[in-house]
């Protein structure tokens, strides 16, 4: 790092800081001005809010360490963004008539308080001890890896940036709540889309263009059916990524993600109205379409390089070369001062961004869900003070997390990153039962949610468990049918399995149970809206949202027949 390395980042603080005082100087007198930031949000502030916090620790080391890994497997998991359309094109309109602040909110109005209760505390929890821990966990690593620096005043660097990432994210998350979030990803965006552009260029011009990257990872065949890396669909027996298992298992999680986790949903009920909210979305998805070739792509080329020089990505004790170092090490060697410096700014903008957005949620969640609840004739302007306080208190949750996350590694990230295969088909199917069906109750929505929340933690267990025995899934032939389910069965088709599984629950339970009173369900459900419901949805798009919503379809389509 030089000086106009430095100077690029102080410029960026300065404009963050400028953001920051004048989002604070805005009115906020009660739990829509905090939490929806006044529910007046633009589409462009919608989707790079959508977009800058989607991209987090899991893109800058995950997704470019699998790239460098195992090539364009991961890609399926990005490239299912499109499904932001389904959020803008069939959900929007059933949450903006439902006047919510939160999922676990529209599902008590769709099931029952219960419902309710257990997605906000599975979220809740869920939040604090995978997304906040392992974005923070990982940040502190990005950092001391692009600075090169092992200690600073005697205190090991990988504290100092972990704890300050947090602490500086948290003080304008705090005083701005999600006007501070959605207006700061107005900037964050832009510098973060630049930065890894850069990266990109920069290195398919140190190996020599994109045909040679292409010519060197389809030379390295990852398993024994001939797939090579520059393969999306790989043979159905492949033991990690089957081409079926990973279209049904990155839609489920994409679905989950992208149309009810309250961390993207939140970005969306903030809208203005509902052509604004739905244009974010499409806004969203058109940004989503890049990190494939922003962070996975760059992941191959320091694979590449490294094949070509023998020594670009440092290697682990085992000999093999550290992946998960991949983008880190790109922005150590390729770029020039000045450069390194907007690089690390877009660093800074996709960590803070996605940790912003997340205590925003999880303080949402605690003051909606939980204190209203039990107290709803609270002063609105004291559920602001409830809402800053509850963002204080995940804050000290995280940093305390941290000493657990680094004293486990590599072993938990692993297990943090299976926790998203198992906690969405339960929560999708409440979901899809809940709107698509009318004859759903509220019985059936909260049994659906349960049984994916035990088989969920079972086969989290089960994991543990055999994995500490030193037990490879697939490799006992005397395993019993629980291990075999549980432990066995490759984690993709699980998931798309564990879906079927609790939308039988919930439609068993459904039919059971007494139907639900129209009167009730009406404008939540397909099949319920009024006339005047229909026509205010009709009236908030136009041909144009069509097109643009085809073009990120038709983008996604020749991506997978380019890298078939």
């Amino acid at each position: 790092m030089q000086i106009y390395d430095w100077i690029v980042i102080g410029i960026f603080f300065l404009a963050l800081i400028g953001i920051i005082v004048w989002v604070m100087r805005q009115k906020q007198n009660n739990a829509a001005d905090y939490f929806l930031g006044g529910k007046d949000a633009t589409w462009i502030a919608i989707g790079a809010s959508i977009f800058a916090s989607n991209i987090g620790s899991e893109h800058l080391i995950g997704l470019a360490g699998s790239g460098a890994s195992s090539g364009m497997a991961m890609a399926h998991w990005e490239i299912q963004g499109w499904m932001i359309l389904i959020l803008g094109w069939v959900f929007v309109p059933f949450y903006t008539r439902s006047m919510v602040y939160t999922m676990p909110e529209f599902l008590e109005r769709r099931f029952n308080p219960q419902s309710r209760t257990i997605l906000a505390t599975i979220s809740l929890i869920s939040y604090v001890l995978t997304k906040v821990a392992v974005t923070v966990y990982a940040g502190g690593l990005v950092f001391q890896q692009v600075f090169g620096i092992d200690q600073l005043w005697g205190i090991d660097f990988f504290w100092i940036a972990a704890v300050g990432l947090v602490l500086i994210t948290a003080l304008y998350t705090i005083f701005g709540g999600m006007k501070s979030v959605l207006y700061t990803s107005v900037l964050q965006t832009p510098i973060l889309l630049l930065g890894s552009l850069i990266i990109l260029v920069l290195g398919l011009r140190e190996l020599g263009g994109w045909d040679e990257m292409m010519r060197i990872c389809s030379a390295v065949e990852v398993n024994e059916y001939g797939d090579t890396m520059t393969n999306l669909i790989r043979d159905n027996r492949d033991s990690n990524y089957p081409w079926l298992g990973a279209l049904i298992g990155s839609a489920v999680i994409g679905f989950w993600y992208w149309c009810t986790d309250q961390f993207i949903v939140q970005r969306v009920l903030s809208g203005k109205d509902e052509r604004e909210a739905r244009r974010g979305t499409i806004f969203g998805a058109y940004l989503k379409l890049l990190p494939v070739f922003l962070f996975l792509i760059p992941g191959m080329i320091a694979f590449a390089l490294h094949q070509n020089l023998g020594d670009f990505l440092p290697m682990l004790p085992n000999g093999n070369p550290n992946s998960d170092a991949a983008f880190p090490t790109l922005v150590a060697k390729l770029l020039p001062a000045g450069v390194k410096g907007l690089i690390v700014c877009g660093i800074l903008a996709a960590l803070m961004s996605s940790l912003a957005s997340l205590f925003n949620s999880s303080a949402a969640l605690f003051t909606i869900d939980f204190y209203q609840r039990f107290r709803p004739d609270t002063d609105p302007k004291k559920l602001v003070k409830i809402g800053q306080a509850a963002t204080i208190v995940i804050v000290v949750l995280g940093i305390l997390w941290i000493p657990v996350m680094r004293s486990i590694g590599d072993v938990l990230y692993l297990y943090l990153q299976d926790v998203q295969s198992v906690l969405a088909p339960g929560i999708a199917a409440a979901f899809l039962i809940g709107i698509l069906w009318k004859r759903a109750t509220a019985q059936g929505g909260m049994w659906a949610l349960l049984a994916g929340l035990i088989i969920g933690l079972t086969r989290l267990g089960a994991k543990i468990y055999y994995s500490g025995l030193g037990i490879e899934a697939g490799q006992n032939p005397d395993a019993s049918l629980f291990q075999t389910i549980f432990f066995d069965e490759n984690w993709l088709f699980f998931c798309g399995w564990m879906l079927l599984f609790c939308l039988a629950v919930g439609v068993v339970v459904s039919l059971f149970t007494k139907a639900p009173e129209e009167h009730k369900i009406q404008g939540l459900v397909f099949g319920t809206a009024t006339s005047e419901q229909l026509a205010a949805t009709r009236a908030s798009w136009n041909k144009w949202d069509v097109i643009h919503s085809l073009i990120i379809l038709a983008i996604t389509a020749t991506f997978y027949y380019y890298f078939w």
